[in-house]
């Protein structure tokens, strides 16, 4: 299938201004109401615009993050889809996940994210729009640790309360049209971080089902939703925290996580894939990214923001629509408005629609994307958040690597190249890092070495000589010496074992090893369950030894004090 980008700058008369909420609608709120409840839908409903049989509009929320206490944005969010909705044909609302605030929103030290009165406070809110609506777990909502022992009864309490069979989902909307969300599904069951999102392998097999009765050569058009984007999408992530912490794309450890692109490249059904997790706006120029040959398919993949002035990054507050019928559809982004504007009695502040891209079904081989974002809000105002990822022929790849002078700067400022391990692992430099890129699609996988190990250091690959008992030492020096000066053949490489190597100039040398499954990327963040109740026996100390000090102060056996815990682990 072949696939026409076309770029369309700028479209200023493409920026609509959709009014504040209004009746009929009759929307009754209460913001601080402590039994939970957000707000009621009236009996008096006003009617959606009645459209063609294949017309549809899908409303995408991103991180939610309700706090009880501070509704106030998410209330204004939805007046303003509301408003939105009314006037367009077939109305659906789907949310991205993350459903709480992720913090204790009381006087106990109980996380909110994942409990029960989180979901009852989402299903509330989410109701509240009195459209239809899907929901799937983000990391955070399995996070309710003091209250559920298992991910399983914390799924279990989320299907309930929300009223939902699974917590991932299929609807189709108009003919030959279908919503699939995916779910993560483990947090306590990590094995490293607990905000990877997780699918499962009986839900992947179900994903791959339901796509394969869902063929593009039918007239189908699938559109996913899923927390985190999957590797390969290109879409903007956050190095410092979700690339360090190995929790960007879905299945992120996993050997799996490449699967999820590959089914896109084998299913051109799928049209759009939507996701949030990095809680970053819309206004950046990979917030979208396209379908680039055959990396990824026939699919537009779109980063969803947040609604809540609260948890973005960037001060943005956005959502996404989706527009279709059989012709195509069209992606916007609802801006809801820079927190603070509200305020004098002036209620609810307007908020914009901007179109984004229009996709156009041409004929049954050519699909014309038009691209209608205005360049000038593009600007990356936050340059730390975005991740460098290795492009072909974008001059920085070393292809030599055993010649001295093409990594022995990796340490410098402003250096950034990337390489092949003979293993096919792909290294690089950016930012004053090294970090790990997946082999095939390029997108970064984790930290390697972090910036103190790297500064004022020199790097090299150096191969592996197995060593022989009857060798001498310096017979293998002079072995590992000739290896460098010779690049071994590709057939070698493939076999050939090497040894990532820091040193100085005082002949200090750092050798990075790789992980058991061969990959190089630290797994550095633990189970956060694990961890929460090593804190808690830590603390448990803590009190011990300060009632010890206070009944030796009382009856004057000792002097007072200081006391410090540390913690001991086995191996892992």
């Amino acid at each position: 299938m072949r696939f026409l980008v076309r770029f369309c700058w700028p479209l200023c008369l493409l920026s609509t201004v959709v009014p504040a909420f209004r009746p009929p609608f009759l929307l009754r709120t209460q913001t601080r109401d402590p039994s939970g409840r957000i707000g009621s839908v009236s009996s008096l409903h006003g009617t959606p615009v009645k459209g063609e049989e294949d017309e549809f509009t899908v409303a995408v929320l991103g991180d939610l993050h309700l706090d009880p206490r501070y509704m106030e944005d998410h209330i204004e969010g939805r007046q303003q889809l509301q408003g939105i909705l009314c006037a367009s044909p077939s109305p659906c609302v789907v949310s991205l996940g993350d459903l709480g605030e992720s913090k204790s929103v009381d006087q106990t030290e109980q996380i909110f994210s994942g409990t029960s009165a989180s979901f009852r406070l989402a299903s509330a809110y989410l109701n509240s729009y009195g459209y239809p609506f899907e929901v799937i777990t983000g990391n955070h909502d399995l996070e309710g640790m003091d209250e559920f022992s298992t991910d399983g009864a914390n799924l279990e309490a989320f299907c309930n309360i929300l009223g939902k069979p699974k917590p991932y989902f299929k609807r189709e909307v108009a003919n030959k049209t279908l919503l699939i969300g995916l779910a993560t599904t483990a947090f306590r069951d990590a094995v490293y971080s607990s905000h990877e999102v997780y699918v499962d392998d009986e839900q992947l097999r179900w994903f791959e089902e339901t796509l394969k009765s869902c063929p593009a050569s039918d007239g189908w058009r699938v559109f996913v939703f899923s927390h985190a984007p999957p590797t390969g999408s290109g879409l903007r992530v956050v190095q410092a925290l979700h690339v360090v912490n190995g929790c960007c794309w879905l299945n992120h450890s996993k050997s799996n996580a490449g699967r999820f692109i590959e089914l896109v490249k084998e299913h051109r059904c799928i049209k759009a894939w939507f996701s949030g997790h990095f809680h970053l706006g819309q206004d950046y120029q990979d917030s979208i990214t396209f379908p680039d040959g055959d990396r990824r398919g026939s699919c537009v993949f779109a980063q969803t923001g947040v609604m809540g002035s609260r948890s973005s990054r960037d001060k943005r507050r956005q959502s996404r629509l989706i527009r279709g019928n059989r012709k195509g559809f069209t992606i916007s982004t609802i801006d809801h408005g820079e927190p603070g504007r509200r305020g004098g009695g002036k209620g609810t502040e307007e908020a914009t629609e901007r179109l984004d891209v229009t996709v156009s079904f041409e004929d049954s081989s050519t699909e014309s994307v038009i691209f209608a974002h205005p360049p000038e809000q593009m600007q990356d105002t936050e340059g730390w958040m975005q991740v460098y990822k290795p492009m072909e022929d974008d001059g920085c790849y070393v292809d030599d690597i055993y010649s001295p002078e093409n990594l022995c700067n990796a340490g410098q400022d402003g250096a950034v190249c990337w390489w092949h391990m003979a293993c096919g692992r792909v290294l690089g430099v950016h930012n004053g890092i090294v970090l790990e890129y997946d082999s095939t699609t390029l997108a970064p996988l984790g930290l390697v070495v972090s910036e103190d190990e790297l500064r004022g250091k020199q790097l090299a690959i150096v191969n592996v000589t197995r060593f022989d008992k009857k060798e001498t030492l310096e017979e293998t020096a002079e072995s590992l010496e000739r290896t460098q000066e010779v690049r071994s053949s590709s057939v070698c490489e493939q076999e050939q074992e090497q040894a990532v190597v820091l040193y100085d100039e005082k002949c200090n040398a750092l050798v990075v090893q790789p992980n058991e499954d061969g990959s190089y990327w630290r797994k550095l963040v633990r189970n956060k369950v694990i961890r929460m109740r090593e804190k808690r026996r830590e603390r448990a100390a803590a009190e011990f030894l300060a009632g010890l000090r206070e009944e030796a102060h009382r009856t004057g056996l000792a002097e007072p004090c200081q006391f410090h815990v540390k913690s001991l682990r086995g191996p892992k």
